[in-house]
């Protein structure tokens, strides 16, 4: 492998998803920090078992917070955020890298189903219509094509893609602050590709790396607690971008990119 990598994963009570995604995975070349929330099974366990170094929080502290001590835990230049539900295609590491250099971006694989079908894990502008018609409420204004759009063909820039992996050099999301502790869960990777954007670092999903995604939303049924974390992480990112509570195309694209269109083809990609 050309390029150093620390793959941090956060869980709670994800044990299971650890046997099933990261038995038996050679770690040669990579460093995998996990860091447990507080679990109440054996996720600590079984990630020390299967070669983690882990780091144990006596409370549960959230998403953000817990990837930024991951961050901090990071001795490689490169350094991927990666759910305990993801398969890791190792060998497409040193690309994404490679892709990143290139385009002084943050960078995603395509995410899958276990049947090959793409997930769309790159994001378009997060306008409120967009994603309310995405969870089946339709809107007046509400285009799909450009909130989920088609990352088939190559690597392809999005506004943001969904934390459940996404990595970059460590470098960059040290310039960015880190993961936007704020947010406990749901929304800080919204936060987190804007903010990239803004900084001047672009969002590439790249189709060529392609991982396994146990996409298991919690909200995608009632639970509670989901859904209250949920709402209140909505109310603070439409507070802190209220430029998408209503669509336009003008306004925040001119004040999140630095790059005349943004959801595209990246040009030179070869």
């Amino acid at each position: 492998m050309e390029s150093e990598w620390t793959i941090v994963t956060v869980t709670h009570n994800s044990a299971g998803q650890l046997r099933e995604r990261w038995q038996g995975r050679d770690f040669s070349g990579v460093r995998w920090v996990v860091v447990d929330n507080a679990s109440r099974d054996d996720s600590v366990t079984v990630a020390r078992a299967l070669g983690a170094d882990v780091i144990e929080l006596p409370r549960n502290v959230g998403f953000a917070r817990a990837n930024n001590r991951g961050l901090g835990a990071s001795t490689t230049e490169w350094v991927a955020f990666v759910n305990p539900d993801v398969e890791v295609v190792f060998d497409s590491l040193d690309g994404l890298a490679r892709l990143a250099r290139r385009h002084g971006a943050l960078v995603a694989p395509q995410l899958t189903n276990a049947d090959g079908s793409f997930q769309p894990n790159g994001r378009g502008f997060p306008f409120l219509v967009d994603k309310l018609s995405n969870r089946g409420i339709a809107l007046p204004g509400a285009r799909l094509s450009r909130y989920t759009p088609d990352t088939s063909p190559g690597p392809t820039y999005v506004a943001w893609s969904i934390g459940a992996a996404i990595g970059g050099l460590r470098s960059t999301f040290d310039a960015l602050g880190g993961w936007d502790e704020r947010y406990f869960l749901y929304y800080e990777d919204h936060d987190l590709g804007l903010r990239a954007w803004r900084a001047g670092h672009r969002v590439i999903v790249d189709p060529g790396a392609r991982w396994i995604h146990d996409w298991q939303r919690e909200t995608s049924r009632f639970v509670f607690a989901a859904w209250r974390r949920e709402i209140a992480s909505a109310v603070r990112f439409f507070t802190t971008y209220p430029e998408f509570l209503v669509p336009s195309r003008r306004g925040a694209r001119r004040r999140h990119t630095n790059a005349g269109h943004l959801v595209g083809l990246v040009a030179d990609s070869a």
